[in-house]
């Protein structure tokens, strides 16, 4: 079947690939700080280090005419383990509590759960608000780092279907014929005041009122310091039954808020064929705020 056979269709947001093309805006500097000399021991050890194995080369899709897609790295390196002969010690560990009693650890407040909204789309909550969405494009935009992984046979495809798309990308060589599976992101700076832990709790119920809707999996939470809600599920379009995840992020850079919208969708006869591009478009689709660090031990959005 020829490509332009092919419907080029996306739900509203979600999921990303294996071979990685990445869209990416803005980076953070590195620094380093100098080590501060130290007393030579009277017999130090020896400390042997063992270089880590680079990982398999990954290999880069075509760049993309109409967004910035460098490559990435595709071997991380381990860093090496600290010298704990050259390691000072820290106040804490060097000074005994006084009285030989040590002080209670204080536990970090509990994250307070997001409970889902009943009714009212995103779109419906910015409207009662009185919050404008304006589109984005991709082009020089850099109020975020987005990623958007790019596997192996997919592409760029221009979508009437799509309202205020940022990027679409398609399988160019699977498919059913009838179906290409896709990705979508959708991007709106958001203007005007709101709660986005209120505005997210609303993150579900576009998909809940797609046709014959169905849901498989789902979590609203803030994930590192952004609010999230992921939807993962099943829905009929026409004859076809569509599987698709869908994301919404709701970032603040300065004093602008933007809304980031992710949908992977493919047929359901084609989730086994298409599993490791879809999978990987979701698990490497990320959004963050340059410069900003995301609290410890939290994965990008």
């Amino acid at each position: 079947m020829n490509d332009n056979a092919r419907r080029w269709r996306t739900p509203a947001i979600s999921v990303a690939a294996a071979t990685v093309g990445v869209l990416f805006f803005a980076g953070v500097p590195a620094s380093a700080q100098p080590l501060q000399p130290v007393a030579p021991q009277p017999s130090p050890a020896v400390v042997a280090q063992t270089a880590a194995t680079p990982n398999a080369a990954l290999t880069p899709a075509a760049p993309n005419a109409a967004l910035a897609v460098p490559s990435t790295p595709s071997a991380a390196v381990a860093p090496a383990m600290a010298n704990p002969a050259l390691t000072p010690a820290t106040p804490a560990a060097a000074a005994a509590a006084p009285g030989g009693v040590t002080p209670p650890q204080v536990a970090a407040p509990a994250a307070v759960p997001i409970i889902p909204a009943n009714a009212g789309t995103l779109s419906d909550f910015f409207q009662s608000k009185g919050v404008a969405m304006e589109p984005q494009v991709s082009q020089n935009f850099k109020a975020l780092n987005i990623v958007l992984p790019m596997p192996r046979g997919w592409a760029h495809v221009p979508d009437p279907n799509v309202p205020d798309a940022f990027a679409v990308i398609a399988d160019r060589v699977g498919g059913n014929g009838l179906y290409s599976s896709n990705a979508q992101v959708v991007v709106y700076k958001l203007v005007g005041d709101f709660d986005p832990r209120e505005a997210i709790s609303h993150g579900f119920v576009d998909s809940q009122q797609l046709p014959a809707w169905r849901a498989t999996n789902g979590s609203i939470a803030e994930v590192a310091g952004l609010p999230t809600s992921t939807i993962e599920g099943t829905y009929r379009e026409n004859s076809m039954t569509l599987d698709t995840s869908r994301r919404h992020i709701i970032a603040t850079a300065g004093p602008d808020k933007y809304l980031v919208s992710l949908a992977v969708t493919t047929s359901v006869d084609q989730v086994v064929a298409a599993a490791d591009a879809t999978d990987a478009i979701v698990r490497g689709f990320k959004v963050s705020v340059p410069g900003a660090t995301p609290p410890p031990g939290a994965p990008a959005p």
